[in-house]
């Protein structure tokens, strides 16, 4: 009579042993990935909100927005003095973005940045905008 072949006990384990270690090598990888991603997101909104931001300045008389009507000069239309009831400047946003890391699109202006506050620390005085969720980022 001829034995069925199969898989010994020990051999399964071992086949069990190694897809663990493997996974636990790739599983941190992801990880790795996703943060890299948010933070190249991060820094992408970063780099549209200064561009902008700049270019209202140049179109404004070197005149950043104000910290108050933000939202609406920079995704509306304004006049030259900034008021949102011209239209001949702007839309220079369709949205402010959202910030990544702690899912806020609000500005604040503590003068803090990186104190999770709001999504962006803008500082109306020179138009400077940073991400507002962690310290490090605010080098951004």
């Amino acid at each position: 009579m001829k034995a069925k072949g199969g898989f010994t006990l020990v051999e399964i384990l071992i086949v069990v042993v190694i897809l663990g270690i493997l996974a636990a090598i790739v599983i941190p990888q992801f990880t790795e990935a996703s943060t890299e991603a948010k933070t190249s997101s991060l820094m992408t909104d970063l780099q549209t909100l200064r561009s902008q931001i700049e270019l209202y300045k140049v179109q404004h008389n070197d005149t950043p927005p104000t910290f108050a009507d933000f939202v609406d000069q920079m995704t509306g239309t304004t006049d030259i003095a900034g008021a949102t009831t011209g239209s001949d400047y702007g839309p220079y946003l369709q949205k402010v973005p959202t910030n990544q890391f702690n899912d806020k699109s609000a500005l604040d202006n503590t003068g803090t940045a990186g104190d999770g506050v709001g999504g962006w620390e803008y500082d109306a005085s020179d138009g400077s905008i940073h991400a507002d969720d962690s310290a490090a980022h605010a080098l951004l």
